[in-house]
């Protein structure tokens, strides 16, 4: 049977099109063994304000530790899921869903234990593909045989994976070599991020480019209506 494989370094509780492009693949790789990036999607996203866009941000050990891979990043003040939470509820809860929200995303963040970026990553992924009906499969990049070159990478852990297809975002076009997935059987296709419908949304004017949890608290159930990959 033809498969689809993405792969992408995992994100903490990314926008919308992360969750669209895992939802569109069979499979979805967690490529955390690459070095970790600061200043990155790794572990902050953006949400809404009175004030404008604000970052939520983990706080990581990386002081001195330049060369450390995404699944060695380990958190450095375990109280920051309370005060996530605590800023998510201030912002957000005159937001439409937010009654019927709050037990899951409370207990979501008050519940973490884990200490290292990528198990709180996947908690999250895990937990939000559930609220969303995704039933895609994640995996770690570190459950295959890993080789260097950024094309060669990826193209082994499709082979490995049995993919006859690659789904990437577009950012890879820069990079990425069509030609060595095509020798391989395997179709490139690229995600379109555009043309993303609005949804009422606190704090004008409207931003796409936010934590999925700003969609979760203002559409709650209805969510998939305003993502690309459910054919609403």
């Amino acid at each position: 049977m033809p498969k689809s494989v993405a792969i992408v370094q995992s994100n903490y509780i990314p926008w919308k099109g992360y969750f669209d492009l895992i939802n569109m693949v069979d499979e979805f790789i967690l490529m955390d063994d690459v070095q970790y990036t600061r200043r990155d999607w790794r572990n902050r996203n953006l949400i809404k304000t009175p004030n404008g866009l604000k970052w939520l941000t983990i706080p990581v050990n990386v002081s001195g530790r330049y060369y450390e891979k995404i699944r060695e990043i380990s958190v450095s003040d375990p109280k920051w899921p309370r005060r996530h939470w605590d800023t998510i509820r201030a912002n957000y809860a005159e937001a439409a869903c937010f009654k019927e929200q709050r037990h899951m995303l409370e207990a979501l963040y008050l519940e973490t234990e884990e200490t290292l970026l990528s198990r709180i990553n996947l908690r999250f992924l895990k937990a939000i593909c559930s609220f969303l009906g995704i039933k895609t499969k994640l995996f770690w990049s570190m459950d295959y045989e890993v080789v260097e070159g950024k094309s060669e990478r990826l193209l082994e852990l499709c082979r490995q994976a049995g993919a006859s297809r690659y789904l990437s975002g577009p950012s890879a076009k820069a990079y990425l070599d069509e030609e060595l997935f095509a020798a391989q059987g395997i179709e490139v296709c690229w995600m379109d991020y555009s043309g993303y419908p609005e949804y009422p949304q606190l704090y004008p004017p409207f931003e796409h480019g936010v934590t999925i949890l700003d969609l979760i608290l203002n559409q709650g159930a209805s969510a998939p209506k305003h993502m690309k990959s459910f054919g609403y």
